[in-house]
C-alpha cells in the first residue's frame, strides 16, 4: 500500500489565497466607507471647532493636534495594516484585499502611491471611482497606474461585525467629546466675552457720566459716588483731580455721553474692556454763566472682584471746549 504525501504548503486561515474573481463594486464602497468614514467625521468635527477657535489662539492648535492624529491612525490602517496584516478594517469586514496583477502581497510603498492615486480618480469628476463598474478586472484609475487589483478573499475568522461596531460607537464617542472640549475651551468662554461687552456697551457710558458729574451743593457725596466707581489704581488720580477742582472753586459740572464704542484693541475679555466716548455737558448753576462742554475720552474698565465694573483709566483725546449759549 502505497501513501501519498500532500506537500502543498498549507495557507493559514487569515492569510487565504485570492480568488481570481475582482471585488464587487458594492463591497470596495463598504470597505472604503468603514475605512474612512470614522476618521473623516471626527477630522470634519475638529476642523469646524478649529475654524470657530480665535487664529492666534492655542484652541486652534489643540484641534488641529486632534485631526493629525486621527489622521495618522486612518493612515495607518489603509497603509501599515494590509501589509502587516493583509487586511484593513473595512477590507476585513466584506472580505476584499489589494493584491498586485500576479497575486502578490502588496507593501507600503506601493499602497501608499495607490491612495495618492486615488486623487486622479476624484479629479476626474469621480469617474476612476465608478470605473470598476465596466472594468473587466474592477480597477479604478489608480489601480490602473499602481498596476494592483483588489479580489474577493475569504473573511477573517473573528467577527468584523462586533469589531466595526465598536469602531464606529468609539466615533460617535470621540464627535460628541469634540464637540463637548470645543464648547468648553471655545464657545463658552467666547459666550462670557460677548455678554462682557454687552454688559460694558449698556453700563460704560452710564458710570462715566455719574464719574464726572457732580453739584455744587452736593460735591462731598458726588466725589464720593465717583471714587466707588474706580478701581483701586485709578481712584488716587482721580482724587487729585477732585482735590483741584475745590481749590478751583467748583461749581456745577454735568456730563452726558452723546455716541460710544466698544474698542477691540486691546481686545475685549471677560475682566476688561475700553470704549471710545463722545461726551456733551454743561458746567455752572447760574444760567448766565452757564457754559456748554463736548469733549472725547477714552476709558477703560476693569470687573472688580464683587463683579461690577470700575473705570480703570481715562484719557482725554479731545479736550472740553466749552461756549456759552451752546456757541
Amino acid at each position: 500500500m502505497t501513501t501519498v504525501l500532500d506537500t502543498t504548503p498549507a495557507t493559514p486561515a487569515d492569510d487565504p489565497t485570492p480568488e481570481d474573481r475582482p471585488a464587487s463594486w458594492p463591497a470596495r464602497a463598504t470597505a472604503l466607507a468603514v475605512d474612512l468614514g470614522p476618521g473623516l467625521a471626527v477630522i470634519a468635527t475638529a476642523a469646524l471647532c478649529a475654524l470657530a477657535a480665535p487664529a492666534d489662539g492655542w484652541q486652534r492648535y489643540l484641534f488641529g493636534g486632534i485631526a493629525l492624529v486621527v489622521l495618522f491612525a486612518t493612515a495607518l490602517n489603509r497603509l501599515v495594516l494590509p501589509h502587516a496584516t493583509g487586511w484593513t478594517l473595512g477590507r476585513a469586514l466584506v472580505g476584499i484585499r489589494v493584491y498586485r496583477r500576479a497575486g502578490e502581497p502588496v507593501g507600503v510603498v506601493r499602497l501608499t502611491a495607490r491612495e495618492c492615486a486615488h486623487l486622479l480618480d476624484t479629479a476626474a469628476l469621480f469617474v476612476g471611482w465608478l470605473w470598476p463598474l465596466w472594468d473587466r478586472r474592477g480597477r479604478t484609475f489608480a489601480d490602473l497606474l499602481a498596476r494592483t487589483e483588489v479580489r474577493r478573499v475569504v473573511r477573517p475568522r473573528r467577527d468584523m461585525h462586533r469589531t466595526v461596531g465598536w469602531v464606529l460607537v468609539a466615533t460617535a464617542v470621540a464627535c460628541v467629546a469634540t464637540v463637548g472640549l470645543g464648547y468648553a475651551v471655545v464657545y463658552r468662554p467666547q459666550l462670557a466675552v460677548d455678554r462682557a461687552g454687552a454688559q460694558i456697551r449698556e453700563q460704560g457710558p452710564r458710570i462715566v457720566e455719574q464719574m464726572l458729574s457732580y453739584g455744587a451743593d452736593s460735591l462731598p457725596e458726588d466725589f464720593a459716588r465717583a471714587q466707588s466707581l474706580t478701581t483701586d489704581a485709578y481712584r488716587p488720580q482721580l482724587i487729585a483731580q477732585q482735590q483741584a477742582v475745590q481749590q478751583a472753586g467748583a461749581t456745577g459740572n454735568e456730563y452726558w455721553a452723546v455716541a460710544s464704542a466698544l474698542l477691540t484693541d486691546p481686545p475685549v475679555t471677560t475682566d476688561h474692556a475700553a470704549m471710545l466716548m463722545a461726551m456733551q455737558g454743561q458746567r455752572g448753576t447760574n444760567p448766565e454763566d452757564l457754559k456748554f462742554i463736548t469733549a472725547t475720552v477714552r476709558v477703560e474698565f476693569d470687573r472688580s472682584a464683587d463683579g461690577q465694573w470700575r473705570v480703570a483709566n481715562l484719557t482725554v483725546l479731545k479736550k472740553p471746549l466749552m461756549g456759552r449759549d451752546g456757541r
